[in-house]
């Protein structure tokens, strides 16, 4: 009789337990109800980028000295630099310089290690085309500044970092 007794109150014990991790359970699913939701609209809803985020690069053709130390950097070998010598004031002069952010990996090296500082990385980060000949900047595509996502009037900017309240 009294292992049958024993045996009634660890199924008591156990469906008590249970019932207390179904309830805590349920307890933090409606904590997470509370919760703002984390995704964003995009076309309508932009996230402003950090300050140091490394975005597309934009180059200043007066700067440029044609020295190629971009190149030489790259870990892809990536900037493509034509220039030829003139020869009576014996220096280079820039004729075309072109980045093809189809294959550009993003690492900075060639705006870290640039002499001039003709090279700098942008907040723009919306790059995609439908055909990846277009994504092959020349010095003038690669000249534009991109419009910043603060002073876009259409969006609404979100910060990537959480707000803070002081009550």
């Amino acid at each position: 009789m009294f292992p049958m007794v024993t045996g009634f109150m660890n199924y008591g014990q156990q469906t008590v337990r249970a019932a207390r991790y179904i309830g805590q359970s349920f307890m933090i699913t409606l904590s997470h109800a509370n919760r703002l939701p984390v995704t964003i609209q995009y076309p309508y809803e932009k996230l402003i980028t950090s300050e140091r985020f490394r975005g597309r690069i934009h180059f200043e053709f007066d700067k440029c000295i044609a020295c190629e130390v971009c190149v030489r950097v790259c870990p892809i070998d990536l900037p493509v630099v034509d220039w030829k010598l003139e020869t009576d004031i014996r220096k280079k002069q820039l004729l075309n310089y072109s980045i093809d952010f189809g294959i550009c990996i993003f690492c900075g090296n060639c705006v870290e290690y640039c002499p001039t500082n003709c090279l700098s990385m942008t907040e723009e980060y919306e790059l995609s085309t439908y055909d990846r000949h277009e994504l092959n900047y020349n010095q003038i595509a690669l000249g534009r500044l991109p419009m910043s996502v603060i002073d876009d009037y259409t969006i609404r900017t979100i910060l990537n970092s959480p707000q803070i309240t002081s009550e």
